[in-house]
């Protein structure tokens, strides 16, 4: 009852808002429509704002989003044809759309990033780093809160899936939490808030979406959201370090009975900064021989493979070289890890495609389950079924989406999307701010696909045509949809947490005594110190875009002058040019030679005229 109640006054609220943008028809100035007198002269003449009013207000009221885009694209159609004001051969072109949708390889990546996270969640490592990245960092105050964000941050780098992390977190780590005193409001938060990096760290699946949407690389997209994406899990933890400060009985140290793995914190660093020192060598060395730029990750790739070897021949042959949490920390790792490299190290260095980063990825998933011994056909079934329904979901989204842009499109809606947006004062600011607070808004009742293949392709030519790089700005909304997973009442972290999170009073099974349950209030309290945070990322991306432009570090770039140098010297050796073979006489037509005015070959743009003997 209360869902339905909050779904209809959003409804409200959004028929309101577009009722005060109707109400000055400045910004349709644009449409080369004249306003006739009546009802029908003021549908047809707002029929764009009308049709997108139309498909927000379905979508309050909880019809499916696929069949509520395509439903609102052919209605508005029909209408839009019998009003005059669509071309029934738009139409058309509607098969070649849909088509256009199953041929486009980027979104191949989807179901390969979804595979692998879907077969890591299963495959028992993020219980592993869980339990063994909560005794590395359990002697500290906010310890365990600590390692969920790190584990959340690598978790979002191998999975891309928020579900899997936060159910995962939420099963693991929640009652250890609650056990040992944590406040139940920074215990949910952290964990949902955690669980939702997998949506701005790549293989991100919002990041393809965008990229796909923007017409821009997924590479590129990926490249441009991962400074930005390990900035915010920093901000997550400084959050938890001013909690353990300000309040320090809200995340209390791991007691030393808890902590079963021991010391050896320092043998641990030994190997760190080994480690470290051996990739800044092999890195230096490998200079002139790979790629510019590739020779960090190729190093530190070679190195984290010395540091495992290390460590799996301490286990096994017990040489007493490491301790034993720092053997367990090495081991628990670096698969991981190496899964990041295989996935998007090779990306980044130009190795591979994101498609083909997703097919390695998968591969590599399969591979860790089966050194864990959790690959089975029950867990391959759950996997490739779970796979396919997320696949086809976000496919009939989008073809849904291809019906209604089509439709949006014909009644000439992206003019009056763009002349309402590039009108606003303040330039590319004025266009940010503007553009951020109206997704903020609209991410408290749809969810980041939806926001993703409704309004980010009416964003998008706008945002170009102010000059506005489209990677930096789809990385901006994509922190900003972030927050859909995060808001009260319909964040999706906040429902994975609820499912999972005690909700009657139970009995320990380590301590033996009666605990409370998580309540729903202190789970939506909870996130709203995160949803903050989130929000103060968006505006730390617009303020410093340099964290997103490092993709653009190690494009190929072009001189002209040196391209129209080389066109000057262009010969054939012993042939003096491009001129006809000596005994030819005249020259060929249009290429010049002792008869066409320019002697010895092309007359390239750029080159010195020859002056007439």
């Amino acid at each position: 009852m209360f869902n339905r109640f909050v779904r209809i006054t959003g409804a409200l609220i959004a028929i309101a808002i577009v009722a005060l943008l109707l109400s000055d028809p400045a910004f349709a100035s644009g449409l080369p429509v004249v306003k006739k007198p009546g009802f029908l002269g003021w549908v047809e003449y707002y029929m764009a704002p009308i049709m997108f009013t139309s498909l927000v207000i379905f979508l309050l009221l909880g019809y499916p989003v696929a069949f509520a885009l395509a439903a609102c694209g052919l209605f508005f159609a029909v209408v839009g044809i019998e009003m005059g004001l669509f071309v029934p051969n738009f139409l058309q072109a509607l098969p070649e759309r849909v088509y256009g949708t199953m041929n486009n390889d980027v979104l191949l990546a989807i179901p390969f990033f979804t595979f692998m996270g879907l077969i890591l969640e299963r495959s028992g490592m993020a219980e592993d780093l869980l339990d063994t990245i909560g005794q590395l960092f359990g002697p500290i105050r906010g310890g365990l809160a600590y390692a969920v964000i790190f584990v959340g941050a690598l978790l979002a780098a191998t999975t891309g899936v928020v579900a899997a992390s936060v159910i995962s977190m939420g099963l693991i780590s929640l009652p250890i939490m609650l056990r040992y005193g944590y406040d139940r409001r920074l215990a949910s938060g952290v964990i949902a808030a955690s669980g939702t990096l997998a949506q701005i760290i790549p293989p991100s699946l919002v990041l393809i979406v965008m990229a796909d949407q923007l017409g821009r690389s997924v590479g590129d997209m990926y490249e441009g959201a991962f400074i930005p994406g390990i900035v915010l899990a920093c901000l997550y933890a400084g959050y938890v370090f001013l909690m353990s400060v300000l309040y320090p009985k809200t995340c209390p140290a791991l007691p030393s009975e808890a902590r079963t793995l021991g010391g050896g914190v320092t043998s641990l660093a030994v190997v760190a900064l080994l480690t470290f020192g051996l990739a800044f060598w092999k890195s230096n060395l490998l200079v002139g021989y790979v790629q510019k730029g590739s020779e960090g990750i190729i190093a530190g790739f070679a190195a984290m493979i010395v540091a495992y070897a290390i460590a799996v021949a301490n286990k096994a042959l017990k040489l007493n070289l490491l301790s034993r949490l720092a053997t367990e920390v090495i081991v628990v790792l670096m698969p991981p890890l190496g899964l990041i490299f295989l996935v998007l190290g090779t990306i980044f260095i130009g190795l591979a495609t994101p498609t083909e980063g997703g097919a390695m990825g998968a591969a590599g998933a399969m591979i860790i389950a089966l050194a864990k011994r959790r690959l089975n056909f029950s867990l391959m079934s759950q996997a490739l079924d779970s796979t396919a329904k997320l696949s086809a979901f976000v496919v009939f989204i989008l073809v849904g989406a291809r019906v209604f842009s089509l439709t949006f499109y014909g009644v000439n809606g992206h003019r009056w999307v763009e002349d309402l947006l590039i009108s606003l004062p303040g330039g590319q600011t004025g266009f940010l701010i503007v553009v951020n607070v109206m997704v903020f808004l609209l991410a408290f009742f749809l969810d980041f696909f939806e926001l993703a293949f409704i309004v980010v392709p009416l964003l998008g030519p706008p945002a170009e045509k102010l000059g506005i790089d489209l990677i930096w700005f789809g990385v901006i909304l994509a922190v900003n949809m972030q927050t859909s997973f995060m808001h009260p009442p319909f964040g999706f972290a906040l429902f994975y947490l609820r499912s999972v999170a005690p909700k009657l009073p139970y009995t320990d099974k380590v301590t033996g005594h009666s605990m409370e349950p998580v309540t729903t209030g202190q789970i939506y309290w909870g996130a709203v110190p995160f949803v903050v945070i989130q929000c103060i990322m968006v505006g730390l991306v617009i303020a410093f875009p340099q964290m997103v432009m490092v993709y653009k570090g190690q494009q190929v770039t072009i001189d002209p002058k040196k391209v129209e140098e080389q066109m000057r010297n262009l010969t054939i050796p012993g042939g003096g040019g491009f001129g006809p073979p000596p005994g030819f006489g005249g020259g060929i037509p249009g290429l010049g030679g002792p008869g066409g005015g320019a002697p010895g070959g092309i007359i390239m743009p750029g080159m010195p005229q020859p002056k007439a003997p």
